[in-house]
């Protein structure tokens, strides 16, 4: 890797080990029942997978997850008939996937490496995913020819992240979105948040062409919208409410074609 890809990718491997900790006890209501009852759920606002139907049947495949964090997903799809393999860039993260195989008893691989530099040779895989996972940390110019690379032809690549609407109108120093342009649409390939991490996006142009170049076709594009939750309060009640009229996140089907 050259010394500016060292530096994101060391960057988000030092803080994710450092917030690994918080953001799975703060987002444990959200995603760890389904590592225990298969009912998986894509997104901040858990669409079930069973409406959305990216996936679909696993049975007997094998399924990459690049960016596993505490394996809650790939768990989930071994109780659905997968042989899942889990990637994370921080050892932290994958402390609490190791944790949950021993309280589940469902163990499968583990591997920390980034997104990135794969350690899987060429056609390993009948699917590759995230949900919100190493896609939206990892360069997309490095990661998408390295999901597509372990992809065997006809594989799936499916992943979730946040919309580059949303990113566009995010000040700097903010973690919220507003409701004025505040970004550069051009320039979303990597940028800093305010909790510190590296994100990576796309304008929508630059995905497609990517995923062309890349040996992949679009079988869909989910501009996905919340169900309207008057239970909401504060924070989470105006995120709802934006993400009703604007698109805050976005979730990919693509299928390798050679």
């Amino acid at each position: 890797m050259s010394d500016a890809v060292d530096t994101h990718v060391r960057t988000n491997r030092e803080r994710w080990n450092e917030i690994s900790d918080d953001y799975q006890r703060f987002n444990a209501s959200r995603i760890r029942g389904q590592a225990f009852t298969g009912d998986i759920a894509w997104g901040l606002w858990g669409l079930p997978e069973s409406e959305l139907n990216i996936l679909g049947d696993v049975t007997g495949l094998d399924v990459l997850e690049m960016g596993c964090g505490g394996s809650q997903w790939s768990t989930a799809l071994a109780r659905r008939g997968a042989n899942p393999v889990g990637l994370d860039l921080s050892e932290r993260q994958l402390l609490h996937s190791r944790e949950l195989q021993r309280e589940t008893g469902l163990p499968f691989p583990l591997v920390q490496a980034s997104a990135e530099e794969v350690p899987f040779a060429d056609g390993s895989f009948h699917v590759v995913f995230a949900d919100h996972g190493a896609f939206s940390f990892a360069d997309p110019l490095r990661a998408i020819p390295e999901a597509a690379r372990v992809l065997r032809a006809g594989g799936l690549l499916a992943f979730s992240h946040i919309s580059p609407l949303y990113e566009v109108t995010v000040e700097a120093g903010s973690d919220r979105a507003g409701r004025k342009l505040a970004r550069n649409y051009f320039d979303l390939r990597m940028f800093a948040d305010a909790d510190g991490l590296v994100s990576a996006n796309l304008p929508y142009g630059e995905w497609i062409a990517l995923f062309r170049s890349s040996g992949l076709v679009v079988e869909d594009l989910l501009e996905t919208r919340p169900k309207l939750d008057p239970t909401l309060t504060g924070r989470q009640r105006a995120d709802n409410e934006w993400a009703r009229r604007w698109p805050s996140e976005c979730i990919w089907r693509l299928r390798r074609t050679r």
